[in-house]
């Protein structure tokens, strides 16, 4: 073999070297962009759902006895469940979707009693303990996160020209 031979199969192998690193670069950075999209879309979804189920759970009464707390929070779960059935578009019940939503009642009561008062920072990780307990739950339970639910694709409608 030459030494021009044994040179361009050298150059040949740090070509090929760099192709493979490239390669596998632009596959860890597409699976990090990937992990990235999907927290910024659970991390969205998580807001908005929260933010609505808040609104639902805030307490409606001013009545300070304990019977009326009690009434008041199951109304605030009633509705917030209500809210979540909606969003999810529940519209009959299931095992599933009734385990569901008993295991998320604890998150609209944090929310509800962290709603009654001055919020510290005590209540507000009350709600993200509860939350966070919930969300773990659901992923052990269905092996999938609790906000794929609300992956909705829209299906393809055809354009009509009149």
């Amino acid at each position: 073999m030459t030494t021009a031979t044994t040179y361009i199969e050298r150059l040949q192998q740090a070509a090929e070297t760099a192709q493979s690193a490239e390669v596998a670069y632009r596959l860890e950075a597409a699976t990090r962009i990937t992990t990235l999209e999907r927290e910024r879309a659970f991390a969205f979804r998580r807001m908005n759902l929260m933010r609505s189920v808040a609104e639902a759970a805030r307490p409606q009464v001013d009545d300070s006895s304990d019977l009326a707390e009690q009434s008041g929070e199951e109304i605030a779960v009633a509705r917030a469940l209500a809210l979540i059935r909606v969003r999810l578009g529940w519209s009959s019940d299931s095992e599933t979707r009734d385990a569901t939503l008993a295991r998320f009642a604890p998150v609209v009561i944090a929310l509800h009693r962290a709603s009654g008062g001055a919020e510290t920072p005590d209540e507000t990780s009350g709600i993200d303990d509860a939350l966070g307990r919930f969300e773990a739950w659901y992923e052990h339970a269905y092996g999938v996160s609790f906000w794929m639910l609300f992956e909705n694709p829209m299906p393809d409608t055809p354009r009509v020209d009149f």
